[in-house]
């Protein structure tokens, strides 16, 4: 019990921020490679290649309260967390910053649907719950049902955006990213690189998610705890790093696109091929998630709407967003 309480606490968490770093050199030096609407696009999915390995175990293991907690509570570090440091640390180093408004009420949008998407089996639980008088197998196979359903739309969404992204609309995802860099390994390196590192971070991610249950013991921290709040910050260390060095140097436009674009990827892709992963494996995944993290995921997309609509950031809207 006691080393499995140091496992989560230390090594594993330790082990995996810095592979999660290393994947994050790697696939941005294989995204300079490409243009940038595709570079962006290889940088968002590698980006959340650990929370989809975490996500993916916990799963197999019947986990799934860290598993549902795990998705939201990367959206809300991404879109509260990694978000607000961007501006805090852009804002100090320039008064105020700007970038591609049309860009970012896209992504904002498809935010909301996507949370709209989330919401709906929590609602539908709810209605269920008080004007049926269906047993809770019953309520739980439609509750399954509607969780099904709504994957497939969040992953036609999902394409809808890549088509926009990658074939439409480029130019939107481009602009204001001159980026002078150049790759530092050769192709053939960056995906081997990349391939023993990702097995390495399973590895690592068995180990963390074996520990859970000790952890849970040793310390009386709830499993939404883990998911919605450790998980996400140690996952997102890597992400952290790298997009708030662009806000320092008034890249926005790339540090909103990276941001925004990994939490459309967590919502609109990784969480519905999840749903559809237990429905495989014949695991209850859902997306009926707890009343608190919805609406705490409601308040999040809202407020950071409210914050970019207007194309320009300082730091105090990254100060208001940090506490929240």
């Amino acid at each position: 019990m006691d080393y499995k309480f140091h496992t989560i606490g230390t090594t594993s968490d330790n082990s995996i921020a810095f592979k999660t770093k290393l994947i994050g050199f790697i696939t941005k030096d294989i995204s300079l490679r490409a243009n940038k609407a595709i570079g962006g696009l290889f940088n968002s999915i590698f980006d959340n290649v650990v929370e989809l390995i975490v996500a993916i175990i916990a799963l197999k293991d019947g986990q799934i309260r860290v598993v549902q907690a795990s998705i939201l509570g990367s959206i809300i570090s991404n879109l509260l967390l990694v978000l607000g440091m961007c501006f805090v640390a852009g804002g100090i180093s320039h008064k105020t910053q700007k970038f591609n408004q049309t860009a970012a009420q896209t992504s904002s949008s498809l935010m909301t649907l996507a949370c709209i998407g989330l919401i709906i089996p929590a609602a539908f639980n709810l209605a269920v719950e008080k004007i049926n008088s269906n047993t809770n197998e019953q309520r739980k196979g439609e509750l399954l049902n509607l969780s099904h359903g709504t994957a497939v739309v969040l992953l036609i969404i999902y394409i809808l955006y890549l088509l926009f992204q990658l074939k439409t609309h480029t130019k939107l995802y481009q602009e204001g990213q001159e980026e002078k860099e150049r790759p530092q390994l050769s192709p053939i390196v960056s995906l081997f690189l990349l391939a023993v590192v990702t097995v390495a971070v399973a590895f690592s991610a068995k180990y963390l998610v074996g520990s859970i249950e000790g952890f849970v013991t040793s310390s009386g921290l709830s499993k939404s705890f883990i998911g919605l709040i450790l998980l996400p910050i140690v996952c997102n260390i890597a992400e952290l790093a790298n997009v708030v060095t662009a806000a320092i140097k008034n890249k926005m436009n790339f540090a909103i696109n990276v941001t925004a674009g990994n939490s459309m990827h967590i919502a609109l892709f990784i969480s519905p091929l999840l749903v559809i992963l237990g429905w495989i494996i014949k695991q209850e995944m859902t997306l009926f998630f707890q009343l608190f993290e919805t609406i705490v995921l409601f308040i999040s997309i809202l407020i950071t709407n409210y914050l970019i609509q207007d194309g320009e950031s300082n730091w105090l809207e990254g100060g208001v967003k940090i506490p929240i």
